[in-house]
This record gives structure tokens, sequence and C-alpha cells, in this order.
């Protein structure tokens, strides 16, 4: 077997690994918002993301110090700190508190606009230009959610909703830089160090939240808060990265509009929440456009 054959096998290989992992990260991150709201039932949300912040950084900083992993280089510490403020720490603010008014459901389908944000953020910020294919299927899956959103919310925007476009933009912008430093390393030292940097601000937030907050730990008030920093904001960003870093960010992003139909599943799983009557509808279309976008080449 020659190198080019080994290499042309191995590439599907590598392809089809990363876009598990990548469909892993989307998994986790679909339990994040009824998580959430399991969480507010014992904490503030300042605290609940604070603290959630805390664990995580625990747990990276532990598997960081164990393997030795050195600092990262200065040039790429803007890069780091794009990724603490929009994934680390913006996205699960701004999503905390648009859960304290909206339902899990409603925020999962706004949140499905992700994939065009990160989408496009990637392609202003790389210069790579994604067929023309590709942008329609991704067009065309944003607006099933931009109308099933507005379907469900009467035509109206609430202040729940501009904290949800808030918390995209800032989350598309740490993806995308995520995406970039996975590829110069191992995705998990990238969030790895993300979440180690932001310690000292959330030990202080924690602090100062902690004390105006009231407290009240339930089971799922405690099970909430350990999953959205152990599952979500930690494991479902290790595997998130190294599936972006394989497959792209562009297609990678694609697989997150699948992320609000697994989310409005756990809702009522979980929440009992009333599952919306078109949900299997765009659950159909935007499944559809998912297909289209993998198949697309960028």
């Amino acid at each position: 077997m020659t190198a080019q054959d080994s290499a042309t096998r191995t590439a599907p290989v590598a392809v089809t690994g990363g876009t598990l992992l990548a469909g892993a990260g989307v998994l986790a991150f679909s339990l994040t918002f009824p998580a959430t709201v399991w969480g507010l039932e014992s904490f503030g949300p300042w605290s609940l993301v604070a603290i959630r912040g805390v664990l995580a950084a625990l747990i990276a900083g532990g598997f960081l110090l164990a393997l030795r992993v050195p600092l990262p280089e200065r040039r790429h510490w803007g890069a780091f700190a794009v990724v603490a403020s929009g994934v680390v720490l913006g996205f699960p603010m701004l999503t905390t508190l648009a859960l304290r008014t909206s339902t899990t459901a409603h925020a999962a389908v706004v949140v499905g606009l992700l994939p065009l944000s990160t989408a496009a953020f990637s392609a202003l910020r790389t210069g790579r230009r994604p067929s023309r294919t590709f942008w329609g299927a991704a067009v065309a899956g944003a607006a099933v959610v931009i109308a099933f959103t507005l379907q469900q919310s009467g035509g109206a925007v609430s202040t729940g909703d501009l904290y949800l476009f808030g918390a995209l933009l800032v989350c598309a912008a740490g993806y995308t830089e995520g995406g970039r430093l996975a590829r110069l390393m191992p995705g998990w030292h990238a969030i790895g160090w993300a979440l180690v940097a932001c310690l000292p601000l959330n030990l202080v937030v924690s602090a100062v939240a902690l004390s105006f907050e009231p407290v009240r730990l339930t089971a799922q008030g405690v099970t909430g808060l350990v999953w959205v920093a152990a599952g979500s904001t930690f494991f479902g960003l290790y595997v998130w990265y190294r599936g972006m870093a394989a497959i792209g960010v562009e297609k990678a992003s694609q697989l997150q509009l699948a992320q609000p139909l697994l989310t409005l599943v756990w809702s009522v799983l979980l929440l009992g929440e009333e599952l919306a009557t078109a949900a299997p509808l765009a659950a159909v279309a935007v499944l559809l456009c998912i297909a289209v976008t993998q198949r697309a080449r960028a």
C-alpha cells in the first residue's frame, strides 16, 4: 500500500471520527438548558454560572496539571481571550438570564441560529468561502428556526430573546476562535486553558453572588449544576473542539441544527414542558438541511 493510498483511506475515517465527536458535543450541549433550569432551582443565575465555571476550571486544571501541559504561547492569548469571553463567560450568563423568563423549548429554538452565526464568523475570520449549496442549506435551516420562533412567540421579541441573540453572537465568535486553536493544539487544551483563565474572576463572582442570592439545595438543582459544569462546559466542549478540528468549523457548526430539536425532547422528558405542534415539521426540515450541509463541499 502506497502512502497516497493510506492517506486516502485515513481521510474518511478522520472525517467520520470528527463528525462523531462533534455530534457527541451537540448531544451534551442539548442537555444544557434543561440542566440550567434544574440548577436555577437551587442557585441564583449569577451564582450558578460562576460556580459552574469554577468547577469546570478545576476539572480542566486538574487534567492540565496531571499531563503537564505547557502554557500556551503568548501569540495565542488573544484567541484564548475570545474563547473565554464568548464560551466560558458570555454564553452561559446570557442564556441563564434568558431562561429565567423563557421556556427551555423557546430558548432552544432561538439558539438554533448558532450554526449559521458560527459559519458566518468563521468565513469572515479565516477568509474561507463555503459553497453556495452549503450556504443555501444553512440559511434555509436558520429560516426554519426563525419561523418556528416567531410562530411560538406571536411575532414579538422579548427581553429573553435579546439575551439569547447576544449569546449567539458571543458564542459564535468563541467557537470560531476555539476551532482555530484546536487545529494547533488538542481541542481540550484550548477549552481547558480558557476555563483556567476565567477561574479568578469566577471565584470572585461566586463569593459575591452567594452573599446575596439565596441557595436552596435540591437533588435536581445539584444535578443540574454538576452537568453544566462537567458535562456541558468541559466534556461537551472537549469533544466539540476535537470534532471541529477534524471536519472544519463550518461543517461542524451545522450539526448544531439538531441541538434545538434534541433539547425540545429533553424539555418534555425532563421538565414536563408541552411540545409545540410545529416541532415535528421543523425537525424534518432542519434535519434535511443538516444532510445537505454535510454533503456540500466547503
